[in-house]
C-alpha cells in the first residue's frame, strides 16, 4: 500500500498545471475576441458616418438646386469640410446629367497582413437630382 502512494505523488500538480495552461489559453483567445470586436464596430462606426455624410451632401443639393425644368446647375456643397470629420477624410462629387455621385474616402484604423496600420476606404452614394 505504501507503494502505490508514492507513484501518485505529484498527479495532482499536473491536473493543475494543465487546467491553468487550457484556462489561459481560452482567456488568450477572449481577449482577441474582444479586440476584433472592437475593431469591427469602430469600423461600423466610420461607414455609418460616412453614409450619413453622403446623405447630408445630397440633400444640401436637392434643396439648394433649382428645379430641374429650369435647367439650372447643381449647386455642390463643400464635401472636403464634411468629409474632414473622418480620419483623414476627403470628398468628391461628380455630377452629370442631375446624376450626382457622392464618393468619400478616409483612412481606417486596422491591422492588415502588410502591417500597414490604415487601409483607405472609399464609399459612395449615387442620386438624381
Amino acid at each position: 500500500m505504501n507503494n502505490t502512494l508514492k507513484q501518485q505523488t505529484g498527479v495532482g500538480l499536473i491536473e493543475v498545471l494543465i487546467t491553468v495552461l487550457i484556462l489561459s489559453t481560452a482567456l488568450m483567445a477572449l481577449a482577441a475576441l474582444q479586440t476584433r470586436s472592437l475593431q469591427y464596430n469602430s469600423s461600423a462606426y466610420l461607414r455609418s458616418q460616412a453614409n450619413i455624410i453622403a446623405y447630408d451632401a445630397i440633400e444640401q443639393m436637392r434643396t439648394a438646386s433649382p428645379a430641374p425644368s429650369g435647367g439650372g446647375a447643381v449647386v455642390e456643397p463643400d464635401i472636403d469640410a464634411l468629409a474632414a470629420l473622418l480620419p483623414g477624410g476627403t470628398g468628391e462629387i461628380e455630377c452629370a446629367a442631375r446624376v450626382c455621385t457622392v464618393s468619400i474616402s478616409w483612412d481606417e484604423p486596422t491591422a492588415n497582413q502588410d502591417g500597414d496600420a490604415n487601409e483607405e476606404t472609399t464609399f459612395a452614394y449615387t442620386s438624381r437630382i
